[in-house]
């Protein structure tokens, strides 16, 4: 195989007014055995395809790793701040295309509803996305102390519950080898996949009654802090650290705010992310397919918690940037899933 041609970006907007037949997103217990393994089939197939950005970051080997490098180079662009919500819309909606016309995908990408298996921590331990046949593994053995680690590998805060932290031993990802990260560098780094799942925290942070406080946002800036969270510590998480904290803890690759694409879980996880984003949107339609704010700069108000920083509200003419992968778009341009170009939609609302 050759790699893609780094010139042949765009290809993932449709025209506008073109979305007739949009993609569902199903939530990953709903599928069948067949579409569960059908999905991971295809991520893995990404991750033998060339890469199209290793001329660039060198720990691209394949197209799914253009993928981490992406999310590694842009993370401070678009985390603590009004583009995260957006950007990860449109990155999602890149990635499934690639899916579908590298590797002959036919649905779209799953969705993990965490409320439901936030219940109990029996529940989140038997949920059937840690499944080692049909689903992406289960947790690394325990790791009690980790100060071994290097400091970027680690959480910035202590991760209650925590229960692995060691390379996955089941599942279809447990022989891969992660190729970049953790932490804030695309050089060749390969290691394996590691989980530090904590039960608690997803029952803590990723429940039904933390998802209707997200819900009952007024706005769109209310929207995105409520997602991200209130706070960095434990206590002020809410549902995107629950999926990320929840699933690495404090050692795993999902628990790296950088790095994180190298567990496939992420896009399971940021599927529903966005499906929060489309509910939201939907209850009053009217106003909120136009509704949009938040800062334009990592850590800046509401999200200083460094301090105050210079920034300005975005709006819906910002750019989204994907560099090396596609065009800028506009924010305007992801607002509405099933008028193009994005062409999707959920089986059913949050």
């Amino acid at each position: 195989m050759t790699r893609a041609d780094p010139s042949d970006l765009g290809s993932y907007a449709k025209p506008q007014g073109t979305c007739r037949n949009p993609i569902v997103r199903k939530e990953w217990r709903t599928l069948s055995l067949l579409e569960r393994m059908s999905f991971i089939a295809a991520v893995m197939c990404l991750q033998i395809i060339p890469d199209r950005t290793g001329k660039t970051y060198a720990g691209a080997r394949s197209r799914y790793d253009d993928y981490q490098a992406l999310h590694i180079r842009m993370t401070d662009y678009v985390h603590f701040d009004g583009f995260f919500l957006p950007w990860h819309r449109f990155y999602l909606h890149m990635f499934e295309q690639d899916l579908r016309n590298y590797c002959g995908y036919r649905g779209g990408i799953p969705y993990w509803d965490w409320t439901i298996d936030a219940v109990s921590e029996d529940a989140v331990i038997k949920s059937p996305i840690f499944d080692p046949f049909f689903g992406f593994g289960g947790n690394g053995p325990y790791i009690a102390d980790l100060s071994s680690f290097p400091d970027d590998w680690k959480t910035i805060v202590a991760i209650p519950g925590r229960t692995g932290g060691g390379c996955i031993t089941t599942g279809p990802f447990a022989w891969r080898q992660v190729p970049m990260g953790p932490a804030n560098h695309t050089e060749y780094t390969p290691h394996c996949l590691r989980r530090d799942i904590s039960p608690y925290l997803i029952t803590k942070v990723a429940n039904a009654n933390v998802l209707e406080m997200v819900l009952n946002a007024t706005d769109f800036s209310d929207l995105t802090r409520r997602s991200q969270g209130l706070s960095l510590s434990p206590g002020g998480m809410t549902i995107h650290a629950g999926g990320h904290l929840g699933v690495g803890g404090q050692i795993g690759d999902m628990a790296n705010t950088y790095s994180s694409p190298g567990d496939p879980l992420f896009w399971i996880h940021h599927s529903m992310m966005d499906r929060v984003m489309e509910t939201w949107q939907r209850k009053d339609w009217a106003v909120r397919k136009t509704d949009m704010g938040g800062p334009d700069t990592m850590w800046a108000y509401p999200y200083n918690y460094f301090g105050d920083i210079p920034y300005r509200n975005i709006t819906l003419e910002d750019d989204l940037v994907y560099p090396l992968m596609a065009n800028n778009i506009k924010i305007k341009e992801t607002m509405d899933i099933s008028a193009g170009p994005l062409c999707y939609k959920y089986d059913k609302l949050a």
